[in-house]
């Protein structure tokens, strides 16, 4: 009798919501559609949390960026709502029992990302746009709790590690198809290359970033000596087929961080420390901020603008006479720095540059990209962008993110036994300096698109560090127990 009621019940339901969405549509008021996809996202967000967190990785490519919304952000769609939504799960579930594991807690990694949420915090009350800056603290939680927090306890299950990269690689396969379709349409040349990838990405520095950063996982499943031959000949498909949209991409600053990831490599093969690599880049930026007007001059001589022609293309890099992306750098670059110098210590709030640089530009500075409406993007740089914003400890509480990580990165290569973990503490290291490097020349941790492998990728590591660090020895623990149960 309970069954044949809970059938009718199921049948009612339906036909409810057949005829009501039958009038909606005939009212042109279709958005009800939508009812049964967002009641699939909330019974997996409150019954299978890990899945809905994966299904948002692979939505992550193909979803399609809002640009200028009320209030200056843009909105990713359908993913952003998504992840603001599991963000509010994981904060209810957390009032009512904390179920985050202490030693992610006390984690080096986890220690410095909190120190740069409280500065962002109390940079958002001193902002000089508020309600900007608060925005911006919510889209950086959002990613932060859902891709690193509740990312660290999904990676307690080693194959989701591999999951989320193939999750995210897949569809991004599908969007490269569709750049490369686009872009074959007009001919390879250099100048589509900026939009051929819209609406999915906004433009090809992003596309050529997070191609980048995952060259080196497709490099580990390629190799991987535990996958079967079709798995790592499709892995050697993908490889390919992102070798090729990374070439098209002509995203310079790709190029770059690749070759960057190349030299790490060799600094990892021969066994250096990371405190060592680390007093080297110090000191080659002091000398290079002690002789910077000797180096400003020599780049002054290039005058290579970009080009089609690949060699040409990479001469570009360092011209900052005639080329308009790099002198536009340079521009909102100076403007950042002087807002820095006249508020050194909260700086202007976050997300506020866009709104409030354009008084900071010299005349002489600007190009003829330039513009005084905030309209099109921001400092163009993870790190000067935040010196502006939330001040010196904005920026500081940031490199202390990515010190934390390379340094757990190289002690986790170094020390791990278990070849296969060690070989994906290495790709995953090698992404991350792409990031890095891009990071130098770029800002898109406000973006779906990046901070999602970002954030994943870190918490990668610390999964690594915390769950699986001694995966080798557990391994042969769990063979002798069963030899000695048999």
């Amino acid at each position: 009798m309970l069954e044949q009621k809970n059938i009718k019940l199921v049948y009612a339901i339906a036909i409810a919501f057949l005829i009501l969405n039958a009038v909606c549509t005939y009212l042109e008021f279709y958005y009800f559609n939508l009812v049964p996809a967002i009641i699939l996202v909330v019974l997996l967000a409150l019954f299978s949390l890990d899945k809905l967190i994966l299904f948002v990785v692979f939505l992550t490519p193909l979803a399609i960026n809002l640009q200028n919304l009320e209030g200056g952000l843009g909105l990713s769609l359908p993913t952003e709502p998504i992840i603001f939504g599991i963000m509010l799960v994981f904060i209810f579930k957390q009032l009512h029992q904390n179920t985050m594991d202490i030693k992610v807690m006390k984690h080096p990694i986890t220690i410095a990302i909190i120190l740069n949420l409280i500065w962002i915090f109390i940079t958002c009350i001193t902002s000089d746009i508020p309600i900007v800056s608060f925005k911006f603290l919510i889209s950086r939680l959002w990613f932060v709790i859902v891709f690193y927090f509740l990312c660290t306890q999904l990676f307690r299950n080693y194959k989701n590690i591999k999951r989320f990269n193939w999750l995210y690689m897949i569809p991004f396969t599908m969007i490269i198809f569709y750049t490369l379709y686009n872009h074959y349409l007009m001919g390879f040349e250099e100048a589509p290359a900026n939009y051929v990838m819209s609406p999915f990405y906004n433009d090809h520095t992003i596309y050529g970033a997070m191609l980048a950063m995952f060259f080196p996982t497709l490099l580990f499943f390629t190799m991987n000596k535990k996958y079967s031959g079709s798995i790592k000949f499709a892995a050697f498909l993908l490889l390919m087929i992102y070798s090729i949209a990374l070439i098209f991409s002509y995203t310079r600053a790709a190029w770059l961080s690749m070759a960057v990831a190349i030299v790490v490599y060799i600094l990892l093969l021969i066994k250096i420390k990371f405190k060592y690599i680390m007093i080297a880049f110090v000191s080659v930026a002091a000398i290079a901020l002690i002789y910077q007007t000797e180096i400003v001059m020599k780049l002054e001589r290039n005058r290579q603008d970009a080009s089609q022609d690949f060699d040409k293309h990479i001469q570009s890099i360092s011209n900052i006479s005639t080329d308009a992306s790099n002198l536009e750098r340079l521009n909102r670059w100076n403007a950042a720095f002087r807002m820095f110098a006249e508020r050194p210590f909260f700086g202007w709030g976050p997300g506020t540059y866009s709104f409030e640089y354009a008084p900071f530009q010299h005349a002489h500075e600007k190009t003829i990209i330039s513009t005084n409406m905030g309209d099109k993007g921001n400092a163009h740089s993870e790190y000067i962008g935040p010196l502006s914003e939330s001040g010196v400890f904005g920026v500081l509480t940031f490199i202390a993110i990515i010190i934390c990580a390379l340094s757990t990165g190289f002690r986790l290569y170094y020390t791990i036994k278990d070849r296969e973990t060690k070989n994906l503490v290495l790709v995953t290291v090698l992404g991350l300096v792409t990031y890095i490097v891009h990071g130098g020349l770029n800002d898109f941790l406000d973006t779906d698109k990046a901070s999602v492998p970002f954030w994943g990728f870190i918490a990668m590591l610390v999964a690594i560090d915390i769950y699986h660090n001694n995966k080798k020895e557990e391994e042969e623990i769990i063979l002798l127990t069963e030899g000695l149960n048999k």
